[in-house]
């Protein structure tokens, strides 16, 4: 169970703060209680409940952790992923999403940077698919980055760019 104050990542909204542990006025009164989640990077408030593991939260990963996989970013494995099909893939894209993953969220960046190298080259743009799935992509992991290393999200984006682009 995560306590008041601790910032989580909650699927693809992103990371939040966990703002108070309770029932919603709308919840039934069945016991249930639920986390309420204060986006960091937007408005609103989640709900979540405490007990279901159908959805994705996690802990924010560590700034020892954040700073590793930033010195690993020339390290890190990626492939272009191709298709014909929009369907396949927009569903290969969200698979990776899903996962959660910052690592696998950065081999999807790098993928699509240098999709969109090729592509440029080509005299060809980048297609809106990719675009799409690569905000989404940058979105989750400078917003987890920038809230375990205390940036500026724009900073992070910054650095993790310029030394992806290297």
């Amino acid at each position: 169970m995560f306590k008041v104050g601790e910032l989580v990542m909650y699927g693809g909204m992103g990371v939040c703060k966990v703002s108070k542990i309770g029932r919603p006025d709308f919840a039934e009164d069945d016991g249930t209680l639920y986390y309420f989640l204060e986006p960091l990077y937007k408005s609103g408030i989640f709900y979540a409940p405490v007990d279901n593991d159908k959805i994705s939260l996690r802990k924010v990963i560590s700034k020892k952790e954040a700073k590793k996989l930033i010195d690993s970013l020339d390290t890190i494995e990626w492939e272009i992923f191709t298709t014909p099909s929009i369907q396949q893939l927009s569903q290969h894209y969200q698979s990776i999403i899903d996962k959660h993953d910052c690592k696998d969220l950065l081999s999807l960046t790098k993928s699509i940077m240098e999709k969109g190298v090729d592509a440029q080259k080509n005299n060809k743009k980048l297609g809106q698919i990719d675009k799409r799935f690569m905000k989404k992509a940058e979105d989750l992991l400078y917003g987890e980055f920038a809230a375990a290393l205390g940036m500026d999200i724009d900073q992070v984006g910054e650095l993790v760019r310029g030394k992806l682009q290297s």
